[in-house]
């Protein structure tokens, strides 16, 4: 069987387990990588070279922080709300978590959430045969508001007005959100001057 398996070209990271499950051997897959098909990313995860889709450093993310959710600037981007470009992706982990490498590129910025913040909100996105694990769109404003410092308070403003002209905002969800992550008042206080 595995000398019949193809590598698909539509999907850019693929963990070990999934490439036994498409029926190569631990041989083929050290072939390919020989080949120059695919590339070790690290002990789980490769990269496939011929892959033929939109790039995004957001599918790095679950072969170097498997637990890691795309948030804060990242996500904004993501979600359209801002025009700044963040010189690496942003991703939230337990607090207890561990990363063991971080490669140097895509660069990635690791954010230790508390339990209670990191599991508020995550979807799983799926673009094409690619996966990704990012804060739905409300999490990420409250995120962006509670860490206003860190993330600039012209990021955060230009952040909330274009989410609060979006069809699709959920206000209530908003401030659901901001009353569980402790910051209502500042983002009422927010949502009193934009609105």
């Amino acid at each position: 069987m595995a000398s019949t398996a193809v590598l698909p070209k539509d999907q850019k990271i693929f963990d070990m387990q999934e490439l036994k499950n498409r029926g190569f051997s631990q041989y083929k897959v050290s072939k390919l990588v020989s080949e120059g098909k695919l590339i070790k990313l690290n002990k789980s995860y490769y990269e496939n070279v011929e892959y033929i889709g939109e790039e995004s450093d957001f599918y790095y993310i679950e072969a170097y922080a498997p637990r890691g959710v795309i948030c804060l600037l990242s996500a904004a981007v993501y979600y359209r709300l801002t025009t700044f470009i963040p010189d690496a992706v942003d991703v939230a982990i337990p607090r207890k978590s561990k990363v063991s490498s971080v490669p140097k590129r895509p660069q990635i910025n690791i954010h230790y959430y508390t339990d209670d913040r990191y599991e508020l909100g995550i979807i799983a996105v799926n673009e094409g045969k690619n996966k990704l694990k990012i804060y739905d769109i409300e999490k990420t404003v409250v995120d962006i508001v509670f860490y206003r410092e860190r993330v600039g308070i012209e990021e955060t403003k230009e952040i909330l007005i274009n989410y609060l002209h979006r069809k699709d905002r959920n206000l209530n969800r908003l401030l659901k959100y901001a009353e569980m992550m402790k910051c209502d008042k500042v983002m009422r206080q927010y949502l009193e001057v934009l609105v």
